[in-house]
């Protein structure tokens, strides 16, 4: 184990000559203004009210909240304990983008991701952190190797040479699954106009499998989610991507603060598809994005797979910059039902797209739906869209105090944790500015941890000699036990500056039940799977996602606090099947494993 010391960019106008099928947008807001009005809201927010138990109903123990009179923002001096030992552990690695050779180019703005995920299978989580690349002659990008840290318990050590994780990518994202079911992670690397497959062979070393049947030329990729979206038992594939920039579609923009030129907005650019990349079990995936219904008009950063409406299947949520965000609730069979705008969660609360990045899902309100978190650009608020059953939504964020912390933030990486182990998820957030002459907010800025105290989100405040109370230009966020003490740390990737890992000494409220659940019939890493874990009275309800945060990937180990019990019951919807398994679990030290049990 390790030890304790262990110009502006502007947003894309609403145009709906622009948008395919305009007539079909309006006639969909017509029916979720009336859905609006049946839930007793109004989209605007003259009639918001203050959130009430009855709104958002709570299962878990109440937090004592720490409000300052008069004041709009709701501020607390945090309780949690993180602090950066990635020196001190030997985490040394910095992302990548080429900047100084002057390019300019929106390339450069996205930065890179970071996955925690044990490797090798030793008991420790280990870090891979995406590379970047450079411009050649500012006429085609070479990539950087990516960065993978072997956890040994006392220090973490660069293996990238050993394991072969080099490529030729500018690389993006980091995506992590066990895609051929042998038990060890594979890790899928995304980037500029490239897919890159290192399939783990168990050995401390990875292969580059360009045999995967994935497009020649897959365009400009960046988030990436594993699931099973066809219920066969073996993985698929969703992959953002953004828009179609390159070096001969190179405009040149200029600041509006100075008048010098600066890196373009995505306005400038038109958007590029999705690929849904479904497996042939055998290790080769087929591209199907057009038969399975998807839309082509999104412009994509942020993607997780997760199950919306509690149907056992497996849905889709995409984060877009600067256009509607989508939701595809699937049928079951892996073809897919766009519904964003018509169930409340393509755009904010004033009916308007935003520049969104990064995604998270949990059940803040702990009523058995999963929630989605969205961070957004300046001058817009972070969305948070309430499940209110059936995947319907309501965009909340005046309503929990999210507002309130004003649009001087452009987020990226963020993940639901419950960093102290009391039974609800903080929020944590990086931020970090996208042109190099910004005007209405800093380049370096604050990263967030948000709390729920009394139904409304608190920010957390840190001295400036914490890393969260220093302003840093964030991007990828993973998180994970990385010293095996039952609390969760964190990982975050920047552009120039190191990655941070951010050791969580926070005194627990409570010691935690882990669980790691194995796939049998469904895939092994059992994306997707639903866990309603009830100790007492309390229920809490968790789910193992496909994608989220920012280009990164999370430890997918669930943890529950004990509230001081020594039992535990679980209900375990496994993927593809709507009867739960039924289990009794005892407390005890290290993480449980268990196994999906054959029909």
């Amino acid at each position: 184990m390790l030890e304790a010391m262990l110009g502006t960019r502007e947003r894309c106008p609403s145009d709906e000559s622009q948008i395919p099928g305009g007539d079909a947008r309006r006639l969909a807001m017509f029916f979720l203004l009336g859905w609006m009005s049946i839930l007793g809201c109004s989209p605007g927010p003259a009639k918001q009210h203050s959130v009430s138990s009855k709104d958002v109903p709570s299962k878990v123990p109440a937090i004592n909240s720490s409000k300052e009179s008069g004041q709009t923002l709701e501020k607390a001096s945090s309780r949690f304990l993180l602090e950066d030992r990635s020196k001190q552990l030997e985490l040394n690695f910095a992302y990548q983008n080429d900047e100084d050779s002057g390019l300019l180019s929106i390339v450069e703005s996205l930065g890179g991701g970071v996955a925690v995920f044990d490797f090798d299978k030793d008991g420790n989580q280990d870090v891979l952190a995406a590379g970047g690349g450079t411009f050649e002659n500012k006429s085609t990008t070479r990539g950087v190797a990516c960065g993978l840290f072997r956890n040994s318990g006392t220090r973490f050590e660069s293996v990238t040479a050993t394991a072969t994780v080099v490529t030729e990518l500018y690389s993006h994202g980091v995506s992590v699954a066990d895609y051929n079911h042998d038990g060890y992670g594979d890790v899928l690397i995304t980037g500029y106009n490239g897919l890159v497959l290192l399939e783990n062979m168990g050995d401390g070393t990875f292969q580059h499998r360009p045999d995967n049947g994935f497009p020649v030329e897959p365009g400009w990729c960046t988030s990436a989610a594993w699931a099973d979206f066809n219920q066969d038992g073996a993985l698929d594939l969703y992959v953002a991507r953004y828009v179609d920039w390159s070096f001969s579609n190179h405009p040149v923009c200029y600041s509006s603060v100075n008048g010098e030129r600066d890196i373009c907005p995505p306005k400038s650019f038109l958007p590029l598809p999705d690929l849904l990349l479904i497996s042939d079990q055998h290790g080769r995936f087929l591209e199907s994005a057009n038969r399975n219904g998807l839309r082509k008009d999104g412009k994509g950063l942020g993607v997780l797979a997760v199950d919306i409406d509690n149907d056992s299947d497996i849905d889709v949520y995409v984060a877009n910059d600067t256009t509607d965000n989508f939701l595809y609730l699937n049928d079951g069979v892996g073809q897919f039902n766009e519904v964003g705008l018509l169930h409340g969660v393509a755009v904010d609360d004033r009916s308007i797209p935003n520049g969104s990045m990064g995604v998270a899902a949990g059940d803040f309100d702990e009523n058995g739906w999963i929630d989605l978190w969205v961070t957004n650009y300046e001058r817009e608020s972070n969305a948070m869209y309430q499940n209110q059953g059936q995947g319907l939504f309501q965009h909340v964020s005046r309503r929990v105090g999210v507002t309130a912390m004003g649009g001087g933030f452009v987020g990226f990486g963020t993940e639901f944790c419950d960093l102290d182990m009391d039974g609800r998820s903080e929020i944590l957030v990086t931020n970090g500015h996208v042109v190099r002459f910004p005007s209405a907010a800093p380049l370096r800025q604050l990263p967030l941890i948000l709390t729920l105290q009394d139904e409304r989100f608190i920010k957390q405040f840190f001295p400036p000699e914490n890393y969260f109370g220093a302003e840093h230009q964030g991007r990828g966020l993973a998180t994970g036990d990385m010293n095996g003490d039952g609390t969760v740390d964190v990982v975050i990737s920047h552009l120039s500056e190191p990655v941070a890992l951010l050791m969580n000494s926070t005194v627990p409220v409570s010691p935690p039940f882990a669980f790691q659940l194995v796939g049998s019939e469904s895939n092994r890493d059992a994306i997707g799977a639903r866990v309603v874990a009830r100790i007492g009275e309390t229920e809490i309800n968790r789910q193992i996602v496909g994608g989220g945060s920012y280009l990164s990937t999370s430890e997918r180990t669930i943890r529950i606090p004990t509230f001081g019990s020594s039992k535990c019951s679980l209900k375990i919807y496994w993927p593809g099947q709507s009867t739960p398994q039924l289990l009794d679990i005892t407390s005890q030290d290290g993480v449980v494993t268990i196994v999906q049990p054959l029909p």
